[in-house]
């Protein structure tokens, strides 16, 4: 799952092109949990467009028998995803199991990106964007609380894997660095929940309104 929004404040960055810096927001997700959801993705398609045929409809091959018969769909190379998608656009990005992507992206995300959230605490993603950026997201958080459309694509069937298909993928260097990014990300998402915001009657509000200024309206040299 990924959530790419871009916003403009206020503060001029020649890079773009434009007047405006960008501001970037993404999500991203456990990478085994990644996989084994477009896996079935792929077989099974989703409850948003359920009529379309999905480029492996009528495979019925489990995830797990996949592991097991080392078949290409969910080989430890298909975890390498997250990583270069926020190391950038240079090709060493996509050097599978390359360091240097790894420290790129992490680079990226904590000097690029005003907030990466993760997918097993969306709601206080959203709602952190709220308080944080309540021009763009006023009422967004109660929106994901009672709308019927807050998720709006989910796998129409997936097997949670086996503890021998899970272990079997994590001794892969693949996942350990993609897994380093994923609790790099985790753990950075965490921090500024802790700093940046405070949380009253199940409403967030910005707690250190410098922490995030600096990301939306930078210093122009």
């Amino acid at each position: 799952m990924y959530i790419i929004c871009v916003f403009f404040s206020n503060a001029g960055d020649g890079r773009f092109s434009v007047r405006a810096k960008p501001i970037y927001i993404n999500v991203v997700r456990d990478p085994i949990e990644r996989l084994v959801s477009y896996y079935y993705f792929l077989r099974f398609g989703d409850d948003y467009r359920p009529g379309l045929r999905r480029r492996k409809q009528g495979d019925k091959k489990t995830f797990d028998e996949c592991v097991a018969s080392g078949g290409s769909d969910c080989a430890p190379e298909k975890l390498w995803l997250q990583i270069p998608f926020f190391c950038g656009h240079s090709s060493e990005c996509w050097n599978v199991g390359s360091r240097w992507a790894l420290e790129q992206a992490k680079y990226n995300l904590v000097n690029e990106y005003l907030l990466v959230g993760v997918t097993e605490e969306l709601e206080d993603f959203i709602m952190m964007l709220e308080a944080a950026l309540p021009r763009f997201f006023r009422g967004a958080t109660d929106l994901y609380r009672t709308g019927k459309k807050s998720h709006l694509r989910k796998t129409s069937e997936k097997k949670p894997p086996t503890k021998e298909s899970i272990s079997k993928l994590q001794q892969s260097d693949v996942w350990k660095m993609e897994n380093e990014f994923y609790e790099f990300a985790l753990e950075q998402f965490q921090f500024v929940r802790a700093h940046g915001v405070r949380e009253k009657d199940g409403e967030l509000f910005v707690l250190a309104q410098n922490f995030f200024y600096e990301k939306i309206y930078p210093k122009v040299n």
